[in-house]
């Protein structure tokens, strides 16, 4: 029997480390929703602000909001509603959050 997943509730939200932060007061918070074959289902929203992260092996899709990430390579990708991405596991990313972006990710 199909089961629907919460992806609209709010978030616990998490200011992130000062080291992490390179402009504004961004937070960010995940829920986890479900497993399929051992891989993580789950819910991540970040508020406006730009941050650096150190990424996990992951695919997402963006529910709302907008963003620009960075790569450490020099290539980035502007993000919306339906964007689609694949991260890879260990890849230096800087997110710079326009409008507050919600993400369903599998990880």
């Amino acid at each position: 029997m199909p089961h629907e997943l919460d992806t609209t509730s709010p978030l616990d939200l998490t200011t992130l480390d000062e080291a992490d932060v390179v402009s504004g007061a961004p937070a960010t918070g995940h829920r986890a929703l479900t497993t399929v074959g051992g891989v993580e289902v789950g819910v991540w929203e970040m508020t406006p602000g730009t941050a650096t992260d150190v990424e996990a092996d992951e695919v997402f899709v963006v529910l709302s909001g907008s963003a620009t990430v960075d790569f450490s390579d020099g290539t980035s990708l502007e993000l919306g509603p339906g964007s689609t991405v694949r991260l890879h596991a260990g890849e230096e990313t800087r997110w710079t959050v326009r409008e507050t972006l919600r993400k369903v990710y599998l990880t």
